[in-house]
């Protein structure tokens, strides 16, 4: 099988490619799919001329035949979050200018009013699949290919359109730097409209001829069985995750949890990302398994940028060092390149792994760039040429008493505390400092806390301008489908 520019996939055509549930499908079989597929929305055209083609469908071979249907037509695919409320996905397909909506039959009937607003097909996977496979379009790398929402914590979600050649950069660097194979086995409980599940689980999967068990959910009984069974050398998830299967193994026998433990143990290589990873549980999870975890940072806009290496030291609260094929550089607030260690500035990113524009929205594309940088956002430093991040730039640094303050950095120490079960720091506009630092803190059950005991416990863990000033109560920190806390939410609290 040829490579076209799109992302494709391996061409062991005989490969267990995808496993969901007890079903199996080979690259074969998924090639197969996804020709019929791109042949039925192509109809009795020959290019869809990236047409905006959406679907609403959670880890499985519909959703990779659609994925990879939409690109070898021509088309622009776009993710939909299956969690999303009525009003969002309003957002994505309007931004968008979606056409037509793939959902499976379940979904009809609450999406059907929705695609009758904004005069949306509503389809099927097999309303569209052809019997015979048509003649296939010859798609340029230089096409726009994907579009992904951002995560919206600071403003209202932008469409990052990636073009196949950025795409197919977000892969290859991952697999030279993290070793995939063909004998790799993951499996995949991510949400399916963010990069971490598209580019770096499946995405790099398929490219590298491994094997991908999909999941709709994390199934954590499921899944810890096929990982003390040692099905998957393999593992990637957010903090979140990490932190269920610590809480998990407290439920569950200690046999069991030992078996569970020696089968991460025998993987090469478990991953953290999307979120900072706590140096708590970076410890925890070492102690438990014998993992290291590998951090790295990236974002929708990029995919990938940083990384700890796959061989060599990784380092607990560090991101590690650029990725294969992209450059990193710190900026100071004038737009300077920051050349010192240990001073704090924007990370601003170039190379092919770089989206291309933020859909129909010029002026936010524009104010991205400067110089041929992508501005991130995230401020980050350099301490023995591993990148530390420290935050972004609008919600994670404080600006407290002439200090900047990495929230992150408080997080990870207050999280030490046994009564904490999780904590998000934000600054609050105040007279006197400027912005006061304010914990928002969720107790462990029949634990207790106030703020005159946290302030005597943080002496000595932190610089007294650290220590916060005000202490608030949640039952839980309010998250966004990847488990980031949604700090604007926050605010509103107060």
């Amino acid at each position: 099988m040829k490579r076209d520019a799109f992302p494709n996939l391996h061409p062991d055509n005989s490969k267990i490619a995808l496993v969901e549930g007890d079903s199996t499908f080979t690259y074969s079989e998924v090639d197969r799919r996804a020709n019929l597929f791109a042949s039925g929305l192509l109809s009795d055209t020959s290019d869809l001329n990236e047409e905006r083609i959406a679907f609403f469908l959670p880890a499985s071979i519909n959703y990779v035949t659609v994925m990879h249907g939409v690109w070898r037509a021509g088309g622009i695919a776009v993710p939909l979050n299956v969690a999303s409320a009525v009003m969002e996905l309003e957002h994505y397909l309007s931004c968008a200018s979606v056409t037509r909506l793939i959902a499976n039959p379940e979904s009809h009937e609450t999406l059907a009013p929705l695609c009758h607003k904004l005069e949306i097909r509503l389809l099927s996977v097999d309303e569209v699949m052809a019997t015979t496979a048509a003649e296939l379009p010859h798609v340029s790398e230089d096409r726009r290919a994907m579009m992904l929402f951002t995560s919206g914590t600071t403003n209202k979600p932008k469409g990052v359109v990636s073009t196949h050649k950025t795409i197919k950069a977000q892969i290859t660097t991952l697999i030279e730097a993290w070793a995939w194979s063909r004998e790799d086995v993951i499996p995949l409980f991510l949400p399916l409209h963010h990069i971490h599940g598209i580019v770096n689980i499946l995405s790099c999967g398929l490219w590298a001829g491994a094997t991908v068990h999909l999941f709709a959910k994390f199934d954590i009984p499921r899944i810890t069985e096929q990982v003390a069974s040692g099905t998957y050398n393999v593992f990637m998830a957010v903090p979140t995750i990490y932190v269920k299967l610590i809480q998990y193994f407290d439920n569950i026998g200690q046999e069991q949890v030992r078996s569970i433990c020696d089968g991460f143990n025998a993987m090469r290589l478990n991953i953290s990302g999307s979120a900072a990873c706590p140096v708590k549980l970076f410890n925890q999870w070492q102690e438990l398994t014998g993992q290291v975890l590998l951090e790295r940072y990236g974002m929708t806009e990029i995919g990938m940028g940083i990384s700890n290496p796959y061989a060599g030291e990784r380092r607990a609260g560090c991101v590690g060092q650029p990725l294969p094929g992209v450059q990193v550089q710190l900026f100071d607030e004038n737009d300077s390149p920051i050349t010192a260690e240990e001073t704090p500035g924007e990370i601003r990113i170039q190379g092919n792994n770089v989206f291309l524009e933020y859909w129909d929205n010029p002026k936010a594309t524009g104010e991205s760039f400067k110089d041929g940088w992508f501005c991130t956002g995230d401020v980050a430093v350099l301490e023995d040429d591993y990148y530390r991040i420290m935050g972004r730039s609008s919600v994670d640094i404080i600006k407290s008493g002439g200090y900047k303050l990495s929230a992150l950095e408080i997080e990870g120490v207050l999280l030490t505390h046994e009564a904490i079960a999780e904590v998000a720091v934000i600054g609050v506009a105040d007279d006197t400092w400027g912005e006061a630092v304010t914990a928002f803190v969720a107790l462990k059950p029949a634990s207790s806390l106030d703020y005159e005991q946290l302030k005597n416990w943080c002496e000595g863990k932190m610089s007294s301008y650290k220590i916060p000033k005000a202490l608030k109560f949640v039952e839980a920190l309010p998250r966004n489908a990847m488990g980031k806390v949604t700090k604007p939410a926050l605010h509103e609290l107060l």
